[in-house]
Order: C-alpha cells, then sequence, then structure tokens
C-alpha cells in the first residue's frame, strides 16, 4: 500500500508531461530480476504490453476469479520471476566463494595414485567394482558380489580425482561466467592441461581398466560408467570456448582428447557392451558420448544417442505408469530411480534443440519424460510416500538438489520442480551422492 502512495503523484506528472518530455522509466526496486521474466509485460520499463502476457506489478481477476496470495501481489511477482534467474541468484554468492577457495587447488590426475592390482599403466584410469569383496571361504581367491554394498576397501582413487576435476572446472568456469574475471577461467585451463595436454600426468583417453573385479576382470564395460563425471568437465569446456575464455590454440588440443575417448567408447567392445547396457549404464553411457558429441561437433554421434532416447529408453525401461522398473528390482530402488531420471533427463537437456525437442517427445504408446517426472516427484517432494523397500545404502541422505527437477522444471516451466529444487541440500556431502549426481552446477548449464 506504501508503494502504491508513493507512485500515484508520479503517475499524475507523468500523465501531463508534454510529448517533448521523455518519460523516466523506472523498476521495481526489490525484485531486479523481473525485466527478465519472459513471462511478465515489460511494459513496467516503458515497452509496450503484450496482449497475451501478464501485467507486472498488478492483477486483474477475471469474472470467475478473484485476487488471492497466490496470484497476486509480491509473492506472486518473486515466485513467477524468471526461473533460471532465480536459480542463479540462489548459488551465485556461494559459488564465488568456493571458487575462490578452489583457485588455491592444484591439480590431481590418475597419475597421483596408483594401485598394485591394477593391469595398466601409471597414465591408465583404474577402479574397482563397488559390490565385490574377498570371498570369506577363499580370501586370496576371486571377488563375490554384495549387490548395493560398495567394500570401502576397493581402489577408487581415480575416480575421486574425476570427480575432483568435474567440481574444480564447473565451479571456476560458473565463477567466470558470473563474474567475468579471467583469472577463473586460466586457473580451469590449468587443470584441464593436467588431464588431457601434458604427456606426464594426462590420462589415456580410454578405460580399458575401470571398475575391474580382482581374480575375474581387469576392466569392465561397466566401468564406463566412471566417465558420467566427464560430463560437467565437459560443459565446461564448451562454455569456455563458446564465450572466448579460452583461446582457440588452447582448447584444441583438449577437444582432440575427448574426440579420441569418444571414438573409443562408441567402437571398443567395453563401450559397445555399456551403451547396450538395457538400464542405467546405457543411459547415463549415452549422456556421456551425447556431452563429448556436442563439444566436438559429432553430429553422427548425437544423433545416434538421441534415436536411443526414443527407441530404447523411453520404450524399453520406462514403465506406463513412468517408472523404472529394472531400476525398483534393485536393493536401492529409491537412488537408482532418482539416478535414472536423472540421467534422461541430462540427455534431453544437452539433445534438444528447436527440431527436435526431447522433452516433447513421446512414444506411439505414450511413454514421455513429462510422465516419467510426474511418477517421481512426488517422491522426491515427500520420500515418505515412496511405496518400495528402503534403500539398503543412503537412504536418509536422499534427496538431493537433482538435475531432473531443475532440466524439467525449465523445460516445463513447472514451478512446483524449481522450487522444490531450491529447498533441497545443494551440496552433499556423502561420496555417494556425489557419485549418482554428476550435474550440480547449475551456471554452466543455464547461462548460454
Amino acid at each position: 500500500m506504501k508503494r502504491i502512495i508513493f507512485l500515484l503523484p508520479l503517475i499524475v506528472i507523468l500523465f501531463f508531461l508534454p510529448d517533448c518530455v521523455q518519460a523516466v522509466s523506472f523498476q521495481v526496486k526489490s525484485l531486479p530480476e523481473l525485466n527478465d521474466d519472459l513471462q511478465t509485460s515489460p511494459d513496467i520499463s516503458g515497452n509496450k504490453r503484450s496482449n497475451k502476457s501478464k501485467s507486472a506489478g498488478c492483477f486483474g481477476p477475471s469474472r470467475k476469479a478473484n485476487a488471492t496470495i497466490q496470484n497476486a501481489g509480491p509473492d506472486y511477482l518473486q515466485s513467477n520471476i524468471g526461473f533460471a534467474q532465480r536459480i542463479i541468484e540462489n548459488i551465485r554468492k556461494e559459488t564465488i566463494a568456493k571458487a575462490e577457495q578452489l583457485m588455491k587447488e592444484k591439480p590431481v590426475t590418475v597419475t597421483d595414485s596408483s594401485c598394485k592390482r591394477s593391469a595398466g599403466g601409471k597414465n591408465d584410469f583404474y577402479s574397482e567394482g563397488d559390490y565385490w569383496w574377498p570371498d570369506p571361504v577363499n580370501p586370496t581367491g576371486p571377488y563375490i558380489q554384495k549387490d548395493g554394498q560398495t567394500n570401502p576397501e576397493n581402489f577408487v582413487d581415480h575416480r575421486f580425482a574425476m570427480i575432483r576435476l568435474s567440481e574444480i572446472s564447473a565451479t571456476l568456469t560458473s565463477a567466470w561466467l558470473l563474474t567475468g574475471k579471467q583469472k577463473y577461467a586460466d586457473q580451469v585451463l590449468k587443470h584441464l592441461n593436467a588431464w588431457f595436454v601434458n604427456p606426464e600426468t594426462r590420462m589415456n583417453p580410454n578405460m580399458l581398466y575401470a571398475q575391474a573385479i580382482w581374480g575375474r576382470f581387469t576392466g569392465r564395460g561397466i566401468g564406463l560408467i566412471d566417465a558420467y563425471h566427464f560430463v560437467e568437465v565437459v560443459q565446461s569446456v564448451k562454455m569456455l570456448e563458446s564465450n572466448k575464455g579460452i583461446s582457440h590454440e588452447q582448447i584444441q588440443p583438449i577437444k582432440a582428447w575427448f574426440a579420441i575417448f569418444l571414438n573409443w567408447m562408441t567402437t571398443h567392445q567395453y563401450g559397445i557392451d555399456e551403451m547396450n547396457a538395457k538400464n542405467n549404464h546405457g543411459t547415463c553411457w549415452a549422456v556421456t558420448a551425447a556431452a563429448m558429441a556436442d563439444l566436438t561437433g559429432n553430429k553422427e554421434v548425437s544423433k545416434m544417442c538421441a534415436d536411443r532416447f526414443k527407441t530404447v529408453f523411453l520404450p524399453a525401461q520406462m514403465a506406463d505408469d513412468g517408472s523404472f522398473p529394472l531400476e525398483l528390482k534393485r536393493t536401492k530402488p529409491y537412488g537408482y530411480s532418482l539416478f535414472n531420471i536423472d540421467a534422461i533427463c541430462n540427455l534431453a537437456e544437452i539433445l534438444s534443440t528447436p527440431d527436435d525437442n526431447l522433452w516433447e517427445f513421446t512414444t506411439p504408446d505414450g511413454k514421455n519424460l513429462k510422465k516419467g517426472m510426474e511418477y517421481i516427484f512426488p517422491f522426491i517432494a515427500d520420500k515418505s510416500k515412496w511405496p518400495f523397500a528402503k534403500d539398503i545404502y543412503i537412504w536418509e541422505e536422499w534427496p538431493v538438489r537433482q538435475s531432473s527437477l531443475l532440466f524439467a522444471g525449465l523445460a516445463y516451466q513447472n514451478e512446483e520442480y524449481i522450487n522444490t529444487f531450491l529447498h533441497l541440500p545443494a551440496n552433499p556431502a556423502h561420496p555417494e551422492v556425489i557419485r549418482n549426481v554428476p550435474v550440480r552446477h547449475p551456471v554452466i548449464w543455464l547461462l548460454k
């Protein structure tokens, strides 16, 4: 009411101004992002109002509607400013502060640690299958499986190093996008060069020795899921290139590394095995391949991944109700359901174009991403409603800021998804949660 009383004299003055005097534009100071909202009328800044747009700062109820706190006033306006801008403003200060801390970190690559059980060399990525344990009956023999139970003694240093690279790359690139300070981009380049360019420290562009099992396999196709954490590294490189944070000469050897890795994962039997996996492994393979194809301009692989979205993932993985039965059968049905819906939403975000929008694609029998989100969302909003068994591991830590909420919220302009995303924990601490949420940095996806 005070704001209205304050504005009345100004309105009167402006009404009687002669035509030769230029009117002064203004905006509501408590809502600095208002003019970025495509759903509100821009006439508050002096522009022509669209007949179909909402009015900024007022509400004109229809004959059947009454003005309420849900559809009028400051609360309504604040909740309906641009979703992307709301998210960015929510994490801006924290992102920059975290980037300042990460400026002190030195590169750590696969050459900084090794395991005597690895069949590879110094520059080879090596990890061991999480759910495999020594056999109590034969302690020195082949490991045995305990599904869903992670063996803390297995070698995962290289995986942690890759996750660390993802965190550093995405955070510093986000800070560079938010502030324009070149120091952040320069620091990212140091880590990228260490991982992908410097012969002494770079990782060989393959995963021949990932998720090995002692006494059984020196590496497996399933190990390619560890490369899922390259997705935000790739997105960071893409943003640095498109916004000229790194020079053409500096970025070429980095892109060349990813082109070689992409060729390996699409031609080697390990990659082919993982591509054809029927559950979340197949989905994650496609997200990783799509991200690298997008960066390197490999349209053939991009199209293949989009086709698999339409002909494999939705038809074969999703049930009629929008659930993922193969994930529900696991010992961690909740976590795996979140993991797979995140992955398929990540894929849609990477591959969708105006001419081929995967967010709107529907199979002949009615399966689509919207149905998948409608199935899982009630259980994200209220985990106590989950109708299946609790996960045998890290039940309390879920959910966090799932990327499915972020991308689907923006794609469908769903305020519930965005509000839930913003209210969930932004910085998971448990290593297993971090491992299963490889897309955690909205800025590099929103500031395009």
